[in-house]
């Protein structure tokens, strides 16, 4: 039989410090690269959180005036004013020239020159099913998802919806043509059924 000898080696080796500053340094350079991306991210999804339900008001706006051309263009009164569609058991006013929704189930006489703030908030609760929460009050705006006003284009009112985290460090509530160039905003113009992003972070 024939011995055999066991030969172990006890020295442990670890790595050393110019390992060690350079794994370190590898390690900052990618966090440096990558770091402009995450600050990124909340700005992306601001921008598709508005495009997701302006898309969706967009489409509902297009339902509701379908319906109004099926129901025969209901027109109202002799201004434009009172003609209603229901859609699913939820009355919405729309403008009788037009067939565009002017306000949800509130006032009865809004048309496209004669709207209120109110009638902005209710037309997108009353269209967009499971609708984010939305205020005309800017004091409000921290419990709420929107902050919606009304304007002018000189032509005629407009529905005017902030994303209310991006307006949040203002003092006083955005008006006129704010929306221009502050916070994320959908526009809606009842004349022509048109919606306008835009996209001021």
């Amino acid at each position: 039989m024939s011995e055999v000898t066991v030969v172990r080696n006890n020295s442990q080796r670890g790595f050393t410090l110019i390992e060690l500053i350079i794994v370190i340094v590898i390690l900052g350079l990618l966090a440096a690269s990558a770091l402009p991306r995450f600050t990124s991210v909340t700005a992306e999804a601001e921008d598709a959180a508005l495009e997701g339900v302006a898309g969706g008001f967009a489409s509902a706006v297009g339902l509701v005036r379908g319906e109004w051309e099926l129901r025969g263009r209901p027109q109202g009164n002799s201004d434009g004013a009172g003609a209603i569609v229901v859609m699913d058991g939820v009355t919405v006013n729309v403008d009788g020239s037009t067939g565009y929704p002017v306000s949800g189930n509130n006032n009865p006489d809004a048309h496209d020159q004669n709207m209120t703030a109110e009638d902005c908030r209710t037309l997108m609760q009353a269209i967009l099913q499971g609708s984010p929460t939305a205020t005309t009050n800017f004091a409000l705006l921290g419990e709420n998802r929107y902050y919606v006003s009304r304007e002018s284009n000189g032509t005629n009112d407009i529905c005017v919806y902030y994303l209310a985290n991006t307006i949040k460090n203002l003092t006083s509530a955005p008006s006129g043509t704010d929306y221009l160039s502050v916070g994320n905003v959908f526009v809606y113009n009842p004349r022509t059924g048109g919606i306008s992003i835009f996209s001021n972070n």
